[in-house]
């Protein structure tokens, strides 16, 4: 029997009735949406959704494709994804909460810490690295876990005193979007317990840890790329969307698997995934992939995050253009267009590079794209000479949206 979703703004400042919350849901008969405390994801005036019996929480995805979507997360399913956790990780810990509630991410820290009978402490926005050190410090003796995302630890590595801080979790979850190698380098380096994370709201978020699946998961690599994953982790569906059910969702050899969007595969007995099967930019007739061409970026000097989108362009379909925040130090531009075009051809080198102070993001944390693309797109509109690429641009006015996103 279909059971109704009571709705609830995921205060931290109310974090011990937003636990209470979470903890009643995961008896799997009062289903619960977190949403924002300044907006609800849903329509205020439309009647409650309605999940399958046994849904504990309905996570909404992060809009990254399209909408964002509703997603219906059994308790069973939960539970096993924060065991698989634990079991992955050594064991629980307290966990700092550092992320929306109303992602996957954010509300797994409070399943998890739930389950382990703990409260998380909580950082509330503006996310800075002295807020990070301060609420460090309230977690106290014991094990100390938090989940993060890229753009967070690139603030925190600026930092001296947020690093110091960062080497005293037993772990560090990130996720969310493709983590640089060099900044990933540089915090293990430093004596940071990094876990990179991969999975989506349809997996209770991230189900393979460095690239090793965790207990319970297993994925595939179709003959196109794609990866799909299986599990206990698995969602019951999109509520109300079985269109999206049908597309997501398949029967192989008598199991249900999630046919993600992206492209991987496997390195090493690691899976290694190399970003979505639909980005793909067309320039000049040639493909481009945008996670590729980034990938080459974070390798350069001066580069630390960068955005590869593409804009239209009267003789080439579409122009690669790069919005790069910048190090202390600019990047050499000759230097960033050498990298590419040795590693992955003429075709992929941007024409023009975008400086930005900080890339804008989405509520989840991840670069929001299409913002991005909108900037690289004004940027574009003064001429670059056909025969070489363009010049740079310095946009200091770009405004990210607060980072307290989240890792899958």
């Amino acid at each position: 029997m279909d059971r109704s979703v009571r709705v609830l703004p995921a205060r931290l400042d109310r974090v011990d009735e937003v636990r209470a919350a979470v903890a009643t849901a995961l008896g799997g008969d009062a289903p619960l949406e977190l949403v924002a405390p300044t907006g609800s994801a849903a329509d205020a005036s439309a009647p409650p959704l309605r999940v399958p019996a046994g849904t504990a929480l309905v996570v909404r995805t992060s809009g990254s494709t399209g909408e964002p979507q509703p997603v219906a997360l059994g308790a069973h399913a939960l539970r096993a994804s924060a065991a698989a956790t634990a079991a992955r990780l050594g064991g629980g810990g307290r966990w700092l909460l550092a992320l929306p509630l109303e992602h996957v991410a954010g509300a797994q820290v409070m399943v998890r810490s739930v389950l382990a009978g703990t409260v998380p402490v909580v950082l509330e926005p503006p996310f800075r690295p002295d807020r990070f050190v301060a609420a460090t410090a309230r977690l106290g003796a014991g094990r100390r876990l938090t989940s993060l995302v890229p753009t967070q630890l690139a603030r925190l590595l600026g930092d001296p005193d947020a690093v110091a801080a960062l080497r005293t979790f037993d772990a560090v979850l990130v996720g969310g979007a493709a983590t640089p190698g060099p900044l990933l380098d540089a915090l293990r380096a430093a004596g940071v317990r990094l876990v990179t994370t991969y999975g989506m709201t349809e997996t209770c978020g991230g189900c393979v840890y460095d690239g090793v699946p965790l207990d319970g998961v297993r994925v595939r690599v179709d003959d196109d790329g794609r990866v799909l994953l299986t599990g206990d982790v698995l969602a019951s569906g999109h509520v109300g969307r079985p269109d999206l059910d049908d597309e997501a969702f398949v029967r192989l050899d008598g199991e249900r698997w999630l046919r993600t969007r992206d492209r991987g595969s496997w390195a090493g007995g690691r899976l290694a995934v190399h970003g979505r099967l639909d980005d793909v930019l067309v320039t000049g007739g040639e493909k481009v992939a945008p996670a590729a061409v980034e990938d080459v970026l974070a390798s350069v000097p001066g580069v630390t995050e960068s955005c590869v989108v593409g804009v239209p362009d009267d003789e080439w379909g579409q122009a690669v253009v790069a919005v790069v925040v910048p190090g202390a130090a600019e990047p050499d531009e000759d230097a960033l267009r050498a990298a590419v075009r040795e590693r992955l051809g003429r075709a992929a080198v941007p024409r023009r590079v975008v400086l930005v102070d900080a890339l804008p993001l989405r509520p989840s944390g991840k670069v929001d794209r299409t913002a991005a693309a909108r900037l690289a797109a004004r940027a574009a509109a003064a001429p670059v000479p056909s025969s070489s690429p363009g010049g740079s641009t310095r946009n200091p006015t770009a405004d990210p949206t607060p980072t307290d996103g989240s890792p899958t």
